[in-house]
């Protein structure tokens, strides 16, 4: 299963802004290279969770990988070939909302190299663009 919160307040939000600029998460706290957003986007609990096995093949599970990032922001969708109104669609998936700066994963008791060429990959299965830092 796919990462998703256990329990929310509410059972569906409005969509709202996407963050621009992040300010908090913009440094390491946890390993020694990592994977930071370039822009601002949404990254579903798939994207997430593929990014985070191609990172990990890549490692041949060696090291520690940190997420950041949890999707915690539910997204509805309404079936196909159905009238406007009667209100809104049920959940399909869960996303995160990133801004730009964000660091998205870490990882640490790898080679420079490794990490690397694993962020790479993993970096390639997200739909914004990404950059690595040290």
């Amino acid at each position: 299963m796919f990462l998703q919160p256990r329990k929310t307040k509410y059972k569906k939000l409005r969509k709202g802004k996407l963050p621009r600029l992040e300010y908090k998460s913009t440094v390491l706290k946890f390993g020694i290279i990592g994977l930071k957003a370039a822009e601002s986007g949404t990254i579903s609990a798939k994207q997430l969770e593929a990014a985070r096995q191609a990172i990990n093949r890549k490692l041949k599970r060696k090291g520690k990988i940190w997420i950041r990032i949890f999707p915690n922001y539910p997204i509805t969708k309404k079936p196909t070939e159905v009238r406007m109104g009667k209100g809104k669609g049920s959940v399909n998936y869960w996303a995160a909302k990133v801004g730009g700066g964000t660091i998205l994963f870490e990882i640490c008791g790898v080679t420079i190299q490794k990490a690397i060429s694993a962020f790479y990959t993993g970096g390639a299965k997200l739909p914004i663009k990404t950059i690595i830092v040290k």
